[in-house]
């Protein structure tokens, strides 16, 4: 069920998946290889190395990065879980697709029923691989946040090999590696820079080596606090501490807007007399990034495509 079909070796397979979890989910050193069988690639990942289907036409995907990059690709998928989408994937929540649980509790009857080739989960789902991977071979391409480039391109790249997508993939890539060093060498002169991300009315702020450590760690944006946690949900900041930091730039991320919740605005919380007197505001260097994209997808090709962009433009 591609966009493009293509001529398909035997796939005749018994599952046969390779279930030794890595205890930190970390990156690996190879991808995918062709197994002694035609018909079948052997793909490291995650949790181990799993024998699937040379391009699988029957795909589940629990990771709505993965998916945006699959949809990017042209290659269709049969069924998606329950969750909030970008707007860029905005069909995957229609009818059109079979729904198959959320992301962290499956629905394995609906699983089940689809007959996959191949199921992939990533991130919030990875807890579930062992139960997914006893339907069918299952792949976890959960992205290494303390590696986070490196260990993204390794997982798109494993994707491209599965479906027979190694040229287009790695002009991206290729393109992506350029873009990326144009804005890390625009990043050393730019001034220190803050993350932070608005939660029902809340704030939190987001150091280096954490899930939006790539702007520090590989695009090269200076920390405005070289003392924030690494913690997942990020440290819980006040508008006075963003005061006394006073960060050069500042990057805004609105958790509420990317999972559809009505709370007030990014805009509107940052609004306030303490902010509006920081360098970043005064010089207009506040940016309000895709939230969707950031929060929702960030291991996914074209998010990432796009997430090196905007803190590009911020950094001009």
């Amino acid at each position: 069920m591609r966009t493009q079909a293509r001529p398909l070796a035997a796939l005749s397979l018994t599952v046969a998946t390779a279930l030794a979890v890595s205890a930190c989910g970390g990156s690996d050193d190879t991808t995918a290889e062709a197994s002694s069988n035609s018909g079948e690639v052997t793909v490291p990942h995650a949790q181990g190395e799993t024998a699937v289907p040379a391009d699988p036409q029957r795909v589940v995907v629990f990771d709505v990065g993965v998916l945006s990059t699959l949809d990017s690709l042209g290659v269709e998928v049969a069924g998606v879980p329950e969750a909030t989408y970008p707007e860029s994937l905005a069909q995957y929540g229609g009818d059109e697709y079979a729904k198959v649980g959320s992301l962290f509790e499956p629905d394995y009857e609906a699983v089940n029923a689809l007959e996959p080739d191949l199921i992939i989960v990533g991130g919030r789902s990875a807890a579930v691989y062992p139960e997914l991977a006893e339907i069918a071979p299952t792949i976890d391409l959960t992205v290494d946040n303390g590696d986070f480039l490196a260990s993204f391109e390794e997982r798109v790249t494993t994707l491209a090999e599965v479906f027979g997508e190694e040229d287009a993939v790695a002009d991206r890539l290729a393109a992506l590696d350029q873009r990326v060093a144009e804005v890390k060498a625009a990043a050393e002169g730019a001034g220190d820079a803050l993350f932070v991300m608005t939660n029902a009315g809340e704030v939190s702020a987001y150091g280096p080596e954490t899930r939006f450590g790539l702007v520090y760690d590989e695009l090269g944006l200076t920390p405005t606090d070289e003392g924030l946690t690494a913690a997942d949900h990020g440290d819980a900041i006040s508008f006075e501490y963003i005061a006394e930091k006073d960060p050069d730039i500042l990057l805004v991320l609105d958790r509420d807007a990317a999972i559809g919740e009505s709370g007030t605005a990014a805009q509107q919380v940052l609004d306030n007399e303490l902010v509006r007197g920081t360098t970043a505001w005064q010089d207009d260097d506040v940016h309000y990034l895709d939230s969707s994209v950031w929060y929702i997808a960030p291991n996914g090709l074209p998010s990432v495509e796009q997430m090196v962009e905007e803190v590009g433009a911020a950094v001009r």
